[in-house]
């Protein structure tokens, strides 16, 4: 048994062949039908021809509807008008299992896409932003291996919130209550100071009201920390990771990337280092492009794309002010308003797809902070413990998968980075 990739070869013009998959497209013509199949590797017509297969093997062709699945055999011709320049001219056709009438029809609404996501999943589209995903997170773990990074497993069910409180999913958890995740962050923080060196994928959650095509209420989250690592330390591991990661997608899959209108060569051509600009100087740039922005704005989706539309390599944001981001980072001693962090920006208008910053390590300062929030203090003791026994500088960051998946494949919205959305609105199917 080949696989379709495998038959799309001027080699293997005169071969017989087998082959199995799906219906993609099918029509008939007096005594030929033409049934274009798909399997995971790509898509290929089929000529059944009356008289070249048994009577039985051809009303089955005729009838097999798109979505039917089905074994042929037959020998692979060169043919320029067929996808792909080949086709196979059957012997045999054989239906494995008949399609009802498929619901999803060329023009179909989001909202139905969304309701029949478990099928529209088969789609080429959806086929070839998984296929590019996981070379994105194939690319992602080699580097980490490559780097010594250790992969690590932390909790997803916590009783304490890294980010936002206000965004916490609350569930019952026996007889007290607990939140998902939003961040590994904390749990990877301990894990520094025997391993030094970590990361980890895992699912994030975030309850934010949020209808904006960048938002998912569960995503999956690549996030590092490491000892001994400065801010600026830690962007340098940003553009690499990025790097790598692009690099195995354009190696990995250069027909997925073109069926999604990403042209390989301007992944290739980004490499390190990535620009810098202060948040200072966001907030100037994007004033001289009409912005209602000053000191304290926060960078939304209008501003991140203002700044990057024009970009070709992905750019830092650095130095926030402390009241945009969270209690865990380490203050600026430069400009003692601001942070040692940074959001990574992608180009093209993309906007954010990694936060990171250098960590806080005096627990006086994260204290007060705890309590001006009105946070228990109970929930953080063994968070604020890390830094009473053998603190060291150092650094991490969160790296929004579905975010770059977006970015890369030039998807209009995050729903279509991930087989399931979970959004405000939809938790079905």
């Amino acid at each position: 048994m080949s696989s379709i990739k495998q038959v799309l070869s001027k080699d293997m013009v005169g071969k017989k062949v087998q082959l199995r998959g799906w219906i993609y497209r099918t029509r008939s013509s007096g005594g030929i039908v033409f049934a274009v199949l798909r399997d995971a590797t790509g898509i290929i017509q089929v000529t059944v021809k009356k008289g070249n297969v048994p009577d039985h093997d051809f009303e089955d062709a005729a009838k097999a509807a798109i979505e039917s699945s089905v074994m042929i055999e037959g020998e692979v011709a060169e043919d320029k008008r067929a996808p792909g320049g080949f086709e196979v001219r059957a012997s045999r056709f054989t239906v494995v299992g008949f399609s009802e009438p498929f619901p999803i029809t060329e023009y179909q609404s989001t909202e139905l896409l969304l309701d029949q996501r478990h099928l529209w999943i088969r789609s080429r589209e959806q086929n070839a932003v998984a296929k590019v995903k996981a070379a994105l997170l194939k690319g992602a773990r080699d580097w980490f291996h490559e780097n010594d990074y250790v992969e690590v497993t932390p909790p997803i069910v916590t009783a304490v919130a890294p980010e936002d409180s206000t965004t916490l999913f609350q569930i019952k958890y026996f007889d007290r209550i607990a939140y998902l995740s939003q961040s590994a962050q904390f749990y990877l923080e301990s894990l520094i100071f025997s391993l030094e060196k970590v990361y980890s994928l895992t699912p994030s959650f975030r309850a934010e009201k949020s209808r904006t095509p960048r938002h998912l209420a569960e995503y999956w989250h690549m996030e590092m920390e490491a000892a001994w690592m400065d801010n600026e330390g830690n962007m340098e591991v940003q553009e690499q990771l990025v790097t790598a990661m692009l690099q195995n997608a354009v190696k990995e899959c250069p027909m997925e990337l073109q069926l999604l209108k990403r042209d390989p060569a301007t992944l290739r051509k980004i490499e390190p280092p990535f620009e810098r600009m202060k948040y200072q100087e966001a907030m100037d740039y994007l004033q001289s492009k009409g912005q209602d922005v000053r000191w304290g704005s926060d960078l939304g989706a209008i501003e991140e794309r203002t700044i990057t539309v024009d970009k070709q390599l992905p750019v830092f944001i650095v130095n926030y002010p402390k009241e945009l981001k969270p209690f865990y980072m380490k203050e600026n001693p430069e400009d003692p308003r601001t942070y040692k962090n940074s959001d990574l920006l992608a180009p093209e208008g993309y906007g954010e797809i990694i936060g990171g910053s250098e960590r806080e390590t005096d627990n006086a300062r994260m204290i007060a902070w705890l309590e001006e929030k009105g946070e228990n203090m109970d929930n953080y003791k063994w968070y604020l413990d890390l830094r009473k026994y053998g603190s060291v500088p150092h650094s991490g960051f969160g790296l929004g998968i579905e975010r770059i998946v977006t970015w890369v494949c030039k998807l209009d919205h995050i729903r279509d980075a991930i087989p399931y959305p979970r959004t405000v609105a939809r938790v079905y199917p």
